[in-house]
């Protein structure tokens, strides 16, 4: 069991093979017989993983477990039927542009006193994989390295990213930290295969576009190609 704990933490759950994800929930084995060896007879007597999904807690009892462990084991199911049905009824959310990111993020963050950066990444055709926030700070500013971005981003197998930050100030014009991270973000993300599609600033008095220091491409140029309008931001960069 310590073993299957630590690959879980070093590599990821979604790395073990189901008789050692089944082995987690149960914890212990029973009398002469390893918690891997009661996982397998389990799933074994059980039909594999859809039929312990439809067995229940009651179910899953009369195939010798405990009801401590059947419902744990019935609530992991739950849990991730949930997820999924969240996951097919959610819509699809696109960022090909920079008012669709501004449109999510300044109801979420141009309000707040202290300063949030978040992460978007995103897939082949710019669909959200995963947003989340990576660091938090005070009124004037967070630290951020590469790799708090770039760490995340490889996690959740992003195709691209776009990052967004506020400025509690009110005034959402890009400051010269923001422009060198910009370029740092940028570069390093090229060196792994990740673009980094636009780093967007919003604020009470508005939100601004770092993409010009991208010579031309991210949120901007795609815009540009999809809706044949102007530049998104001016040459904030340059």
């Amino acid at each position: 069991m310590p073993d299957l704990r630590e690959h879980a933490l070093a590599f990821g759950v979604q790395t073990l093979a189901d008789v050692d994800l089944l082995a987690l929930l149960l914890g212990t084995g029973s009398v002469g017989e390893s918690v891997t060896l009661s996982a397998a007879a389990l799933l074994e007597g059980s039909g594999g993983l859809e039929g312990i999904a439809r067995l229940g807690p009651h179910g899953l009892a009369r195939k010798g477990i405990g009801p401590a462990k059947a419902t744990r084991i019935a609530a992991a199911v739950e849990l991730g039927r949930r997820a999924l049905l969240r996951v097919l009824a959610e819509e699809r959310v696109v960022f090909d542009c920079f008012e669709q990111v501004v449109r999510w993020a300044r109801p979420r963050l141009a309000a707040l006193e202290h300063e949030e950066v978040w992460l978007l990444s995103l897939d082949g055709k710019y669909g959200l994989k995963c947003a989340r926030r990576i660091a938090q700070g005070g009124l004037h500013g967070c630290a951020l390295l590469t790799r708090d971005v770039l760490s995340p981003a490889l996690r959740d197998g992003a195709s691209a990213i776009v990052l967004i930050h506020n400025h509690p100030s009110g005034d959402p014009t890009p400051s010269p930290e923001d422009i060198a991270m910009t370029r740092a973000i940028r570069s390093a993300g090229e060196l792994v295969g990740i673009p980094l599609l636009d780093h967007v600033v919003v604020a009470r008095g508005g939100a601004s576009s770092l993409s010009d220091c991208f010579g031309g491409g991210g949120l901007g140029a795609l815009h540009q190609a999809r809706a044949s309008e102007g530049p998104l931001s001016d040459n904030l960069l340059k």
